[in-house]
């Protein structure tokens, strides 16, 4: 690091976000600092697990195909939050994306085509070639050929803010503290989703049994500091991207190989062998980040993905095997369940599905009759051995509660005003787009249009 006070930006947070804002003032001739928390090895926050980005295009635009324009892109948006979105932030995000893929390749993204199974995404998202881990290696490399100082292993623990301007930052690295000046701020430490007393505030008891597939580097501890030095709070701490992961995984950074994608080609019951929600309510990349709150609210927060023969091999395979047996009775045993309960609710499921051409491609007619819950799509009857089943548990990515900001994203403090050189990006501040509920690849959107915002708007601030 240069010697304090010689810097023009700080950027706090070593993802996506904040490598878009460092790269984005860099170009604007900025001297740049990006503190991350992470070790070099795992730098990279929640992004490095990432796949894709959702992007509006008017026409086929390199790997992806058709066309996905403005309003569908907003109106899969608002399906997903359930309107609970800042629109005007919303649609400028959506917007900006159309610009995101000539940007990312100018900073050594490459992308491939979708891929298959379960994700319906060939037209709407944008898969990067080697996944979030390649993305953002290419990033540093960027970033570092600019002329951006990275440290690693470095912690923002504290800042000076004055009448809702940044001052400095007091950061810990490698042993020693020390003190950082930087004429703007650019924060983008994600959310607080890998601090368990927190998320145990939050959600009470049930956070036990949450399995933190993220990074372990997102405490809060940023935004738990810029709250307390007068930002304005958006979103709600209970809610986040969190999905059903297999509930064998590791309680941190399992990443997105711990998804199990097998929930709308069969049936998900809970410890007492019930189903509790429609498998087959949409397609899969509108509906998987609800089955996180859904699992959460089960007994015991722990649930069961129970498929046959037929589906194996049509969805992305997950990273542990399946459980598997030649009968539902067995099957039961194996996963600690009631196995005449189970059975019944086989049998019931059974005896509900209607056959009406079964494509996983398309919303088909395959669908429950006289049955609660439904399944509204891809119900076919489990009856071809070998059954097998993946327990589930709650997997959190990120957490939506942050700081507000406006269209420039500068940080809006409490009285609504914002901070002159205090900018916002990432999953700080995604609860301004995402009040509730998850599209896939929107995550990255935000990150990629806020940090590139930020970075452009500090620059502006700087040069005047």
């Amino acid at each position: 690091m240069a010697p304090s006070g010689s810097y023009d930006l700080l950027v706090v947070g070593g993802g996506n976000a904040a490598l878009c804002a460092a790269l984005s003032a860099r170009a604007r001739g900025l001297a740049v600092l990006i503190v991350e928390a992470a070790p070099k090895h795992f730098r990279g926050g929640n992004s490095r697990h990432t796949r894709n980005v959702r992007t509006m295009h008017e026409r086929p635009l390199d790997v992806l195909s058709d066309s996905y324009p403005e309003e569908e892109y907003w109106l899969d948006l608002v399906k997903v939050t359930g309107g609970l979105t800042d629109e005007k932030l919303a649609r400028m995000t959506i917007r900006q994306t159309a610009q995101h893929p000539a940007w990312m390749k100018c900073h050594g993204a490459r992308f491939q085509p979708a891929l298959g199974g379960t994700l319906q995404l060939g037209r709407t998202n944008l898969f990067f070639l080697g996944g979030g881990k390649a993305l953002i290696n290419a990033y540093y490399a960027a970033a570092e050929a600019m002329g951006v100082d990275v440290a690693y292993e470095t912690e923002a623990i504290d800042f000076d803010i004055r009448d809702g301007r940044f001052v400095s930052a007091i950061v810990n690295g490698q042993g020693s503290q020390r003190e950082i000046r930087a004429k703007a701020l650019v924060a983008a430490a994600g959310g607080f989703e890998a601090n368990l007393e927190w998320l145990r505030e939050a959600w009470g008891p049930p956070a036990d049994n949450f399995i933190v597939r993220g990074t372990p580097y997102n405490t809060g501890r940023v935004l738990k500091r810029l709250l307390d030095t007068g930002a304005k709070s958006i979103g709600d701490p209970t809610q986040g991207h969190c999905v059903a992961i297999d509930a064998r995984s590791p309680k941190f950074d399992g990443g997105i190989v711990t998804r199990v994608d097998a929930v709308s080609l069969g049936i998900v019951v809970n410890k007492h062998a019930q189903r509790f929600y429609d498998e087959g309510e949409d397609f899969w990349p509108k509906r998987y980040a609800i089955w996180g709150r859904l699992i959460a609210r089960q007994p015991d927060q722990i649930g069961f993905a129970i498929i046959d023969a037929k589906s194996m091999g049509r969805f992305m395979p997950p990273l542990y095997p399946a459980i598997e047996s030649e009968s539902i009775s067995d099957l039961a045993t194996r996963l600690g369940l009631d196995a005449i309960a189970l059975a019944k609710t086989v049998a019931d499921f059974n005896a509900a599905a209607r056959s009406g051409g079964f494509d996983h491609t398309i919303l088909d007619e395959c669908r429950t009759e006289n049955i609660d819950p439904p399944k509204s799509h891809w119900a076919r009857p489990l009856d071809t051995p070998p059954y097998y089943a993946y327990p589930l548990r709650p997997g959190i990515t990120f957490t939506y509660l942050g700081v507000a900001v406006d269209d420039r994203a500068r940080m809006v403090l409490a009285d609504d005003t914002p901070a002159p050189n205090i900018f916002a990006a990432g999953e700080i501040m995604a609860g301004n787009v995402l009040g509730n509920g998850y599209l896939a690849g929107i995550g990255m959107a935000i990150g990629t249009t806020f940090g590139r915002i930020a970075g452009e708007e500090a620059a502006r601030h700087v040069r005047g």
